[in-house]
């Protein structure tokens, strides 16, 4: 072998070791369970947090949220680009922190967002410094309203902000349940029973006629097909959230496209029980369980005087 073959040997060699060390660890596609609290490198304050006693110490609202570990998809923009090339290749239990820069945070501060507008533009309400608002599409923060005039800062609260990203990698998540849940917990904050199940539905297809017959038209035959589908138990909570009603479209899609689902179908579950016709018609009248005793007291009627007053009505009707 030529001193040239070895050394195309030794390359050829030495590329195949970068590839092994690239495909260790965890990869892009991959699900995982993120534990991770970010804060801006200035001033430490809180950005976002998983951690619950992190949350409970910067008094964040624990009832608008559940703090615990969020299921992220390397490799789809869920996290930051800076903390994704820091995960892949590493393995479960890894920790550590990334710089996260202002540009690829929440962008840099542009001082031409800060523009003078009409006070009449804000709801009279929000006329003041400090309150966030919606004018002409866009939404800001009232700096200052001076007579007629409001100055609103239009820039994320957090432009500028380099942000310090502590993150852990508490584990990677398989189960395909699991994954969809965490998919749809990044839209919405909702605890719902969910399962997948594979299930045989019939279809009409098209069968195009023998292209020798002209006139023949295209005919369609029902096949049985399998289906592998998402259910998702609806709730009163569900149904009313917004962002759900606006991008369940969307929501659903991302979760066929990332567990390579066929559909997704949202059922609603009325359960039976519960009051009578009577309890019913009672619960629309303002009542709940009503005692007859006490509603002919409140009315101030006896038995007897309902029945002569029955008996009263039924002739004049039979007349």
């Amino acid at each position: 072998m030529s001193e040239e073959q070895e050394a195309d040997v030794a390359d050829d060699e030495e590329q195949t070791d970068v590839e092994d060390e690239t495909t260790e660890g965890l990869q892009r596609g991959d699900f995982v369970r993120l534990d991770y609290t970010a804060r801006t490198v200035e001033d430490g304050n809180i950005v976002d947090t998983t951690d619950p006693e992190v949350a409970e110490e910067e008094g964040l609202d624990e009832e608008e949220r559940e703090f615990e570990p969020r299921v992220i998809v390397l490799g789809e923009g869920h996290i930051f680009e800076s903390v994704e090339e820091a995960i892949i290749g590493e393995e479960i239990g890894h920790s550590g922190s990334t710089t996260i820069p202002a540009e690829e945070a929440f962008g840099e501060y542009d001082a031409d967002e800060v523009k003078t507008v009409s006070a009449n533009k804000i709801p009279e309400d929000e006329r003041y410094p400090g309150a966030h608002v919606d004018v002409d599409g866009q939404h800001g923060h009232v700096e200052t309203i001076i007579g007629g005039r409001a100055r609103v800062d239009f820039n994320h609260p957090l432009a500028g902000e380099d942000i310090e990203y502590d993150y852990e990698i508490v584990g990677e998540v398989d189960d395909r349940v699991e994954q969809a849940q965490g998919l749809i917990s990044m839209y919405i904050d909702a605890d719902l029973d969910m399962w997948i199940q594979t299930d045989e539905v019939e279809e009409e297809t098209v069968v195009e006629p023998d292209e020798d017959d002209e006139d023949a038209e295209p005919e369609t035959e029902t096949e049985t097909v399998e289906k592998e589908t998402l259910y998702i138990e609806s709730t009163p909570q569900l149904a009313m959230n917004q962002q759900w009603m606006f991008q369940k479209q969307q929501i659903a899609q991302n979760v066929m496209d990332q567990l390579d689902l066929d559909r997704v179908i949202v059922q609603e579950t009325i359960e039976g029980g519960g009051m009578g016709p009577m309890g019913g018609m009672m619960g629309g009248m303002g009542g709940g369980d009503v005692d007859l005793e006490e509603a002919l007291e409140d009315a101030d009627m006896d038995e007897e005087e309902i029945v002569e007053e029955l008996e009263g009505d039924a002739e004049t009707t039979e007349e």
